[in-house]
């Protein structure tokens, strides 16, 4: 039945396959019997294999179980949602907070329940999927822009000023070139022409800002960004995702985000290891220094070879490569050696923009980073970046 889409998949070299990783002392995985380095982790703390998580996770598991049972709305929450919820308030210094199963389920349902028919929503053209399934969902007039670019933005809000509702979405941190957003220009615009800003901070928080507050307190914006979403299966080491504003906000979400009413509530076990997270996040400086150390080392060493790394400002670091076909005979040239990176491709990047796309977390050493480099260089002699 699919047999040619699936052979044109493979010609074009945008096939994909599962690859199945053990991990057991992250950052070094086993994978098909080979024991590699892991340099594509958004674990980017080290806290996935905290012994706070997994006891905190067993403690909830002893008194609650393990399944919810149910929808938030039915009988699916615990007082560890509650507690989570509360928590993630505070950290974010907002009104209140909503917990969600995933970021994309997350995206996918704030955006339809605050814009819709009548609203214009203004998109970043390199936001995560899961903002742009959330915008085609939420029936509002979807205007893209020219990534990061706030003049474009403000031609768009002029042209919008008949709209009911003006929305602009944006990762806080993009996903696949690992810059950040313009929050404080956009910040302005907003304000200035009536608009509503919401911040996808899913690879920014727990990275960014003095506490781990992510992007907002990186840029000193915490209070003034009416609408932000995050996930804890990242920097958090757990899983799941929420929202954080207003109690008005999180009321309409509570009614309105199908996403949120119709799936069942995240296990209790899930919700006290990202409650565990937040305290490890939020008090261990020393982590999170780690984290930009080893993300300073490795770009000043690629750089050093030649290889760049694009408009990165964070420990998301792209090896820009172009074509598909050059990018998976990287990847698997660096699997040969002992490095873990798989090829991201079109329609995740645009087309030519084929990548390796590396990560570092806190968790490696200076002699992984050292010895990732020195595989580096070996391929860039080979001429295969």
């Amino acid at each position: 039945m699919f047999e040619q889409e699936l052979s044109q998949l493979e010609q074009e070299h945008l096939f994909r396959r599962v690859m199945v990783v053990d991990s057991h002392d992250v950052p070094r995985v086993t994978i098909k019997g080979r024991d590699m380095l892991l340099l594509c982790s958004n674990d980017y703390l080290g806290l996935a294999n905290h012994p706070a998580l997994r006891q905190a996770a067993v403690q909830a598991m002893e008194h609650h179980g393990f399944g919810s049972g149910a929808s938030r709305l039915v009988s699916g929450t615990s007082s560890v949602h509650g507690s989570l919820e509360n928590r993630l308030a505070l950290f974010k210094g907002t009104e209140a907070a909503l917990v969600f199963n995933s970021g994309y389920a997350a995206n996918t349902g704030i955006i339809p329940a605050i814009a819709g028919s009548g609203d214009v929503i203004l998109s970043d053209s390199l936001n995560h999927a899961s903002i742009i399934d959330g915008c085609r969902l939420s029936k509002a007039e979807v205007k893209v822009y020219d990534h990061k670019d706030v003049g474009h933005v403000e031609t768009l809000l002029i042209k919008a000023s008949n709209a009911r509702r003006k929305v602009i979405v944006t990762d806080g941190v993009f996903s696949m070139d690992g810059d950040i957003a313009p929050l404080n220009d956009l910040v302005s615009l907003s304000e200035k022409y009536d608009a509503i800003l919401m911040v996808d901070d899913a690879h920014g928080a727990g990275v960014l800002g003095q506490t781990g507050r992510g992007t907002v307190e990186h840029l000193g914006l915490t209070g003034v960004v009416p609408v932000q979403m995050g996930t804890l299966g990242k920097a958090f080491g757990s899983f799941g995702a929420y929202a954080a504003g207003s109690k008005d906000l999180i009321n309409i979400l509570i009614n309105r985000a199908r996403s949120f009413i119709y799936s069942t509530a995240l296990p209790p076990a899930v919700c006290a290891a990202s409650l565990a997270a937040i305290d490890i996040v939020e008090h261990d400086m020393e982590r999170r220094d780690r984290l930009w150390k080893n993300r300073n080392r490795f770009v000043n060493g690629l750089k050093s070879i030649g290889i760049g790394t694009g408009d990165s400002e964070t420990p998301i670091i792209p090896i820009i490569i172009g074509d598909s076909g050059r990018a998976l005979r990287a990847t698997e040239r660096l699997f040969e050696c002992g490095i873990y990176a798989p090829a991201i491709r079109p329609p995740t990047v645009p087309a030519n923009a084929a990548r390796i796309r590396t990560t570092v977390t806190a968790a490696h050493t200076d002699d992984d980073i050292d010895a990732a480099l020195d595989i580096f260089r070996r391929l860039q002699r080979e001429g295969c970046l």
